[in-house]
């Protein structure tokens, strides 16, 4: 089969990747092996070519975010049967699915409901999945009225905007001069161009010097450093790049919570439970995109042999919404 491979420890770059021929895999023990449709692309298929997996094995075979159909299935899989539509977020440390074909634990997958197509379910995952853990898994939401998402324009921001607002949160979003009207699609009830305006003094107008309830930071740990200031009391961050320096007494003093979102260290842990909340988390996703309560905001659907020029729009930041990969 056809896949897009890191050839060799030394490709540290986009250009390096190859498209070559590799075996088609085997599904062992708990896998089903998928014949792959539609993958999603993501700043991290770049940035793991970039910084390399020790754990890998070469030629390794890229790609996190698949939708496909089940071909055959690995002992001890119960529950799942040939020809079923599925989609799944899998491991980094695993050969991937920028391929014709790939085996997956069935822990991760979900199946895709009729009027969902491979390309929309793909949409839905790395940036998707983050999100919905951001906004439906780790915050407590009873006493939450009012939301800040950062790069509102971006995989998980756009999502996370989107499930804010079926809570009925006030949502505030950050996004930079050029994504603004992209942006107003979703409706927030406030945009901040962060690079013309003072984030934290927008928020002090917006919620007459309150502070923020909940935010989303997508930026990184210097931003997630300022959005502890920008937090009224009870007030929670939840941070999927970096995590900020605790000042403990001020932690203590304000009530604030600090949540960490790490979608795939799930695959990594031994909590079998927390695996299993991949492919419910997905399933959940998928049924609110199937009755049009949630947009999968595809920008662009491009072929296999697009891949790596897929990947290096992204990284130069020319893609506003999500990049998908038709493979058949």
């Amino acid at each position: 089969m056809k896949a897009l491979v890191v050839a060799t420890p030394n490709d540290k770059t986009i250009a390096n990747l190859k498209i070559a021929d590799v075996k088609i895999p085997k599904p062992t023990t708990g896998q089903v092996l998928l014949r792959v449709h539609a993958v999603g692309l993501n700043p991290v298929d770049y940035k793991v070519v970039e910084g390399g997996v020790p754990t890998w094995q070469y030629p390794h075979t890229l790609g996190l975010d698949v939708a496909g159909e089940i071909v055959a299935i690995g002992d001890g899989v119960t529950g799942w049967q040939v020809g079923e539509r599925v989609s799944g977020h899998g491991d980094l440390t695993k050969n991937g699915c920028f391929a014709e074909y790939v085996a997956v634990p069935t822990y991760q997958l979900a199946r895709l409901p009729e009027n969902v197509s491979y390309e929309t379910a793909a949409s839905l995952l790395c940036g998707g999945l983050t999100a919905y853990t951001a906004v439906e898994r780790k915050p407590n939401l009873k006493n939450v009225h009012t939301i800040l998402v950062h790069a509102g324009a971006g995989g998980v921001g756009s999502i996370a905007i989107q499930l804010a607002k079926l809570h009925g949160l006030q949502v505030f979003t950050t996004v930079s001069t050029g994504k603004i009207e992209y942006v107003r699609k979703l409706h927030p009830a406030a945009i901040i161009d962060y690079q013309r305006e003072d984030v934290s003094a927008r928020l002090d107008e917006l919620t007459n010097g309150r502070g923020v309830d909940l935010i989303i930071d997508t930026v990184g740990k210097a931003e997630a450093q300022k959005d502890l200031t920008r937090l009224t009391y009870n007030g929670t961050l939840v941070t999927i790049v970096d995590v900020p320096d605790i000042d403990a007494a001020e932690m203590f003093n304000r009530g604030l919570s600090l949540e960490v979102v790490n979608l795939g260290g799930a695959h990594l842990s031994n909590n079998l439970a927390q695996k299993a909340d991949l492919g419910r988390m997905n399933a959940e996703l998928l049924q609110l995109v199937a009755t049009g309560k949630v947009a999968p905001l595809i920008e662009k659907v491009i072929s296999f042999d697009q891949l790596k020029n897929g990947l290096q729009a992204i990284k130069d930041h020319q893609v506003v919404g999500k990049l998908v990969a038709k493979i058949d």
